[in-house]
């Protein structure tokens, strides 16, 4: 254990490539280990272990360092390594700022993009390191493990990488154009799956009495299971019923309980599997749309009996069902969204912005460029569905509602 967590911080640490002689003559310096070594046995403390929760004193390093690369004052040949053994140089056009939170757009991280795919992060700057997005995903904390609920800003920042970053980029279908990724609200209920020191899934609920919006004033009439996602190697495994009952047993005095509409054919797999198991449940989960009124529930026990019934092919929440979505499904990763949400913005589309390096998103729909990465969304997160995915064993997402 101690060998291999050796190897996997020299393979991730930034080296320098600094001048020692003749022009072409270099010396590699290891600049820092994240924080393994021999006094600690080995193990390896990673950024969701020791990050304060301070997000302005994160950011405000954060801004020191990127201003000290836009000034010049860096190492030239500053490099970062990555598992492939490929270096990124370290400068001001290879990094972005990227909201955590859509709804604080003040609390930002700092990432570093792939030269060769600049839509894909490959690290992210905390505690005066940088750390590859997999190791921001551990723990060295013994205590993480299976579902917990999120705290602290080190875990707000797993949740974000979980969601716009592994989700929104690396493990999803990149020809899907309609795909849109939004970061969660700072105030979003969630709790990330913890397994053998690693984050490989969460899912998120909406408070019952919680506002669908910042730009409403309704509020949601019953506890609503909304994003979730199961990372690939994870799946297959029951992970996605886990969350499910845990959801259930969270809101267990609660009459009636919400899954967000549209849900994707994966996910009704995870409800028909569950509720054939929990019998007990099968009176309390609703399909809803926002908030979940009445007229805007349909019986998931329901729709997965009429399932059974119809041809291998049909499944609930296809169109030919005229089930409550007017949906599309894609056929790799079984994804669900509205019409309505086509409209809506993408972090899964980084650009680099002109001012501050804010990495931006775009509109597929529209074609054009939209705000920050989780900011500027003004009234239409009623409107927007989110995702989940990872469920059932296909890499697929449910289309569910923004976080308030």
């Amino acid at each position: 254990m101690e060998a291999e967590a050796a190897r996997g911080a020299a393979a991730f640490a930034v080296a320098f490539m600094v001048a020692d002689g003749p022009e072409d003559t270099w010396r590699l310096h290891v600049n820092h280990f994240h924080m393994c070594s021999s006094l600690m046995g080995g193990t390896c403390v990673y950024p969701v272990d020791i990050l304060e929760d301070d997000p302005e004193r994160h950011q405000e390093a954060a801004l020191a360092y990127y201003a000290m690369l836009r000034e010049g004052i860096r190492p030239s040949a500053e490099l970062f390594s990555l598992p492939t053994g490929e270096q990124v140089k370290l400068e001001a056009s290879s990094v972005c700022f990227c909201t955590v939170h859509r709804d604080e757009p003040q609390h930002k991280i700092l990432v570093l993009v792939n030269p060769q795919d600049t839509k894909t992060v490959v690290a992210v700057y905390i505690k005066e390191s940088w750390w590859p997005t997999e190791d921001v995903l551990r723990t060295s904390d013994p205590a993480r493990e299976g579902l917990m609920k999120v705290q602290s800003f080190g875990e707000r920042i797993v949740l974000f990488i979980l969601n716009v970053v592994v989700f929104g980029r690396l493990e999803r279908n990149l020809d899907d154009g309609d795909m849109f990724f939004l970061p969660h609200s700072v105030k979003e209920q969630a709790k990330i799956l913890w397994r053998d020191g690693s984050a490989v899934g969460f899912y998120t609920t909406k408070r019952k009495g919680s506002l669908c919006g910042d730009g409403t004033g309704a509020c949601y009439l019953l506890p609503v299971f909304d994003t979730v996602f199961v990372r690939k190697t994870y799946r297959r495994q029951g992970l996605g019923m886990a969350m499910l009952q845990d959801f259930c047993e969270t809101f267990r005095e609660d009459e009636a309980l919400g899954v967000s509409w549209p849900i994707s054919p994966a996910m009704y797999q995870v409800c028909r599997k569950f509720l054939l198991a929990h019998p007990e449940e099968r009176g309390r989960l609703w399909e809803v749309e926002a908030p979940g009124g009445w007229g805007q529930r349909g019986s998931i026990w329901l729709k997965v009996q009429l399932q059974q019934s119809r041809p291998p092919d049909a499944h609930p929440g296809s169109a030919k069902e005229n089930v409550s979505s007017q949906g599309q499904t894609s056929p790799d990763d079984g994804l669900r969204q509205s019409e309505e949400s086509k409209k809506e913005r993408t972090c899964a589309e980084w650009e680099e912005t002109k001012s501050d390096q804010d990495c931006e998103v775009k509109v597929p729909a529209a074609g054009r460029l939209g705000q920050a990465c989780g900011a500027g969304l003004e009234g239409t997160e009623a409107k927007r569905t989110a995702v989940a995915a990872g469920l059932a064993g296909e890499s697929q997402q449910k289309h569910v509602r923004p976080s308030s």
